[in-house]
């Protein structure tokens, strides 16, 4: 199924990709041949990496390879097989049986291009027989060549490997190669057709397209080198029959798709996660979910447009574009595929408007929801380190696991609660990712009692979150009583509280008494208003003050604590706005002459 909608895709996108069989490569050097063969200049396109956006690089013959004995790319190759340059011990110094190899390695190559040049029509094959045929005598190679150097041949203005016979021999070539001693023929699992069949797949992903978080390499996606790996102990692609047309194709598309910045999600710690869509011009919603910020104005139009019941005439229409995913990983030089997803494209922006609705927090500051990316969610079960979280400090695997269940809508991964509440506690730091992942945890949560509000829920019953309530309002009282105090509450007592409110609030809510007889003094209005919040929340718990709280419990009560806190900082800009318009109104009010002496 995998390889049938990758072979699809690359029908629809044929026009993207590079001939079969070629990948694209950096050009390190070019060999000029001059126009009648009779010599050639090298030149140089190595450039720094702080040059990178002048770096010469294009689609090349290119089939995978190994062994010691290998064969040679048609035209383009390393300077090796191209100009015979030998590798280099660690010393510098190059041993014989390198320079023998150097030089098989380049006679091998002269005879592929001579093949192609006689039988070729174009004049600039012409020259490139009569180069090749003269040797190796006379040429100078500048010191800088090295052995793994890539190599590109032109003749004039024409590279050619772009020549319309070059691309036909090579695609031959690598039938041969890749179809075994003995080409075999039968069904193919992906087109339904009989052809000749692969014996092992042309091409690789290519090396570094994958983040792992061990050594990189190129990987393949099906791969029996093994008898112990294989059906009835048969290797290669013997129990998986794919013709050489489509298995050159599902590679050429992979490849496209992780070197694509739109269809593609690199996770930070390793792997990658590629997405497409059955029909072209895919909805800018999808990409958008796939971005490191996207705008909130972009989700609630997602959310509601999800929400809205279609009309008749609509539902009657069917949508037949579907939404594709594939989660890929690298183990040593083998892919692993970690998730897969073909679902309809409607049920998909569903799962993703869902996941933005299900995790929104609340903003007092800025009155609106905020939605988070999944790398800022996953983060969040980092380390904080006082302006931002410890680069590399999250759980491994978390990004992918927090994308599988927005895909799937699915709850959260059990082990990041845990995480989550153990980096809170250590912080004491509540930040609006963390609100999200915890708002999240319980809105997908199985018990009907865990569907949290984005905003305050002043008629909710549940002790855990009128404990978290009650504390917030605690640190209120003490932050008006002690405006500039260097050690608050959440300092103190908050890992205590969360996880055993009943004795940690009771002793805050007899402590708090010193805090209101400093605010009936000094601010009466403020002692009034805190004192009823704090008397209306106390009230509605303090005969079922719990002694110990789950990790859900303590979910429910850092939510609790959040969002009492956004409601105290609306309160006071609120009170702040009533105070601000009533002194110009005092201030229009004309004053009264001076009465006579």
């Amino acid at each position: 199924m995998l390889l049938q909608r990758l072979v699809e895709y690359g029908d629809r996108i044929a026009g993207e990709l590079p001939a079969e069989f070629y990948r694209e490569k950096q050009i390190h050097w070019v060999l000029d041949i001059a126009a009648d063969g009779s010599g050639m200049k090298l030149h140089s396109r190595k450039v720094s990496g702080r040059q990178r956006d002048q770096v010469v690089s294009m689609p090349v013959p290119y089939v995978q390879r190994s062994g010691t004995k290998v064969p040679p790319y048609l035209l383009v190759d390393t300077a090796e097989f191209v100009l015979g340059v030998p590798k280099k011990a660690k010393d510098g110094q190059v041993t014989e049986k390198d320079r023998d190899e150097a030089l098989r390695r380049h006679d091998a190559y002269r005879d592929f291009v001579r093949r192609w040049a006689s039988s070729a029509g174009e004049p600039e094959a012409k020259a490139a027989e009569v180069f090749f045929s003269a040797g190796r005598a006379g040429w100078e190679l500048p010191d800088e060549v090295e052995a793994k150097d890539t190599v590109a041949v032109m003749v004039g203005t024409r590279w050619l490997h772009e020549l319309g016979s070059v691309k036909q021999l090579w695609a031959e070539e690598v039938r041969a190669r890749k179809g075994g001693a003995a080409e075999r023929t039968g069904l193919c699992l992906v087109c339904g057709e009989h052809r000749a069949l692969l014996a092992t797949i042309p091409e690789p992903v290519k090396k570094g397209a994958i983040p792992t978080a061990g050594g990189s390499n190129e990987g393949q996606l099906i791969s029996i080198n093994a008898p112990a790996q294989g059906r009835e102990a048969m290797t290669q692609l013997v129990n998986t029959p794919v013709c050489h047309q489509c298995g050159g194709r599902a590679m050429a598309v992979l490849n496209h798709l992780v070197a694509c910045e739109r269809h593609r999600r690199r996770f930070r710690d390793d792997g990658v996660l590629l997405w497409w869509t059955k029909k072209p011009d895919p909805d800018s919603v999808l990409a958008m979910f796939f971005e490191d910020q996207p705008e909130a104005a972009d989700i609630e139009h997602l959310i509601d447009s999800v929400n809205k019941t279609p009309s008749p005439a609509a539902v009657q229409r069917t949508d037949a574009d579907a939404f594709y995913s594939l989660s890929l990983g690298l183990n040593n030089a083998r892919l692993v595929v970690r998730d897969w997803i073909e679902v309809p494209l409607a049920e998909a922006k569903k799962n993703l408007a869902a996941w933005y609705a299900d995790h929104g927090v609340w903003d007092a500051w800025t009155g609106r929801t905020r939605y988070f990316p999944l790398w800022q969610m996953a983060l969040s079960c980092g380390r904080w380190q006082g302006e931002r979280y410890a680069p590399d400090s999250a759980p491994h695997g978390l990004e992918a696991e927090l994308l599988h269940s927005a895909l799937h809508r699915l709850g959260p991964p059990a082990r990041a609660l845990p995480l989550l509440l153990q980096r809170i506690h250590a912080d004491r730091r509540v930040d609006a990712p963390r609100l999200a992942l915890l708002r999240l945890f319980l809105t997908r949560s199985s018990n009907p009692q865990d569907r949290p509000m984005p905003q305050l829920d002043k008629d909710s019953e549940d002790p855990a979150y009128l404990c978290g309530r009650l504390f917030a309002v605690l640190e209120s009282v003490q932050e008006a009583a002690l405006p500039d105090i260097n050690t608050t509450l959440r300092d103190k007592y908050f890992s205590a509280a969360v996880a055993a409110p009943g004795i940690t609030l009771r002793r805050l809510f007899t402590d708090s008494g010193a805090h209101f007889k400093r605010l009936r003094r000094d601010r009466p209005a403020a002692h009034n208003a805190l004192e009823k919040r704090l008397f209306e929340i106390y009230s509605k718990v303090s005969d079922d003050l719990p002694g110990h709280l789950t990790d859900v419990q303590q979910g429910r009560f850092i939510i609790g604590y959040a969002h009492q806190r956004q409601d105290d900082i609306l309160q006071r800009q609120a009170a702040k706005e009533r105070k601000q318009a009533a002194i110009p109104a005092q201030q229009d009010v004309p004053a009264q002459e001076p009465a006579a002496v």
